[in-house]
């Protein structure tokens, strides 16, 4: 029995997982260097850096679904 195409999720538990431990990241990052005595802007840099290298790395650690 298949399933309609209506019926399937728009994102993977894998992607929504991914993208919300780089957004975590990114999110921690960013109040840390906030905390630190950054600027604004060079904690949203920071904080975007970072986001970016936790995308990379959650999806090399995170088995793809087969």
């Amino acid at each position: 029995m298949t399933t309609p195409e209506s019926d399937k999720p728009l994102v993977t538990v894998r992607a929504a997982l991914v993208l919300t431990l780089g957004v975590l990241v990114g999110v921690g990052a960013g109040l840390l260097a906030g905390a630190a005595g950054r600027g604004l802007p060079e904690s949203v840099l920071s904080g975007c850096a970072a986001a970016a290298a936790g995308l990379l790395l959650f999806h090399q650690l995170i088995a793809k679904d087969d």
